[in-house]
């Protein structure tokens, strides 16, 4: 089975750590008790632990919880540290940070130097 982005509603992202020891009843509890968030919404929510290389989802697919793990061969990701906070993404942010890159990134305009004129 294929993660479909176009049936998830929201994106959540836990920042910080959270322990990924806990299976679907753990994360869920995290969900409900620390975000006072509904896990039984088409919400894809992402957690990571400690290490930057591996994440976990949890998403409510109507007849069930689809619990997701992935692990970075080489490379990390740029997860944002601060601790206790929930964070929405958008679909692009997800694929962002999925690909390595800031969530945060910020494009800057190019403006060459000023030469001083006589």
């Amino acid at each position: 089975m294929m993660l479909d982005l176009t049936k998830v509603d929201s994106i959540y992202l836990a920042t910080g750590k959270t322990d990924l020891r806990k299976g679907i009843d753990g994360l869920v509890a995290v969900i409900t008790d620390q975000f006072e968030l509904d896990p039984y919404r088409s919400t894809l929510f992402l957690f990571c632990g400690s290490r930057k290389d591996r994440f976990k989802g949890l998403l409510w697919e109507k007849d069930g919880f689809l619990l997701l793990y992935k692990r970075f061969e080489d490379g990390r990701l740029q997860w944002p540290t601060t601790q206790d906070e929930i964070r929405q993404l958008r679909p692009d942010q997800l694929r962002r940070l999925l690909h390595g890159w800031s969530l945060d990134a910020t494009i800057h305009e190019y403006l060459p130097a000023r030469k001083n004129r006589r």
